[in-house]
């Protein structure tokens, strides 16, 4: 594994949030300088496919990066926020259904933030659209 492998991989193993490529190559320029953004997606791509990252895909939204602790993922419909939850492992009870091996699962629960719902408690005329037009960056 490279250096800035190792960094990347330390950087989503250490953050509470779940970052984008963007904010990985900001954290990563601060170790190394000269650090490019191609080198970061290179190397997330390389650890996603080694199992060692998660990455999260949000419609309307940059993919972002977690670490693989089995958990699911709370998004909110509205602004994208996401929020990590601990359910019960469903990979044996998904197994027996399928019938056939598997990698992994990845839940996503789609729900409206409470920053969101009082926005529109506050704002009670207004049309609500999903991933509306005013959506803030949450991560």
């Amino acid at each position: 594994m490279t250096k800035n492998a190792k960094y990347i991989l330390e950087i989503i193993s250490s953050s509470k949030n779940h970052l984008t490529a963007e904010q990985i190559f900001l954290m990563l320029k601060e170790k190394n300088r000269s650090v490019v953004q191609a080198t970061v997606y290179n190397n997330l791509s390389a650890l996603y496919k080694q199992g060692l990252i998660r990455k999260i895909s949000v419609e309307g939204y940059p993919d972002r990066y977690d670490n693989v602790i089995q958990h699911d993922h709370l998004v909110c419909r509205i602004c994208g926020k996401l929020t990590d939850i601990k359910l019960e492992d469903l990979t044996e009870k998904i197994q027996n259904q399928i019938g056939i091996p598997m990698l992994s699962y990845d839940l996503k629960v789609q729900y409206i933030c409470e920053e969101c719902r009082k926005k529109e408690q506050e704002n009670p005329g207004r049309e609500r659209t999903d991933y509306d037009e005013n959506k803030e960056e949450a991560f």
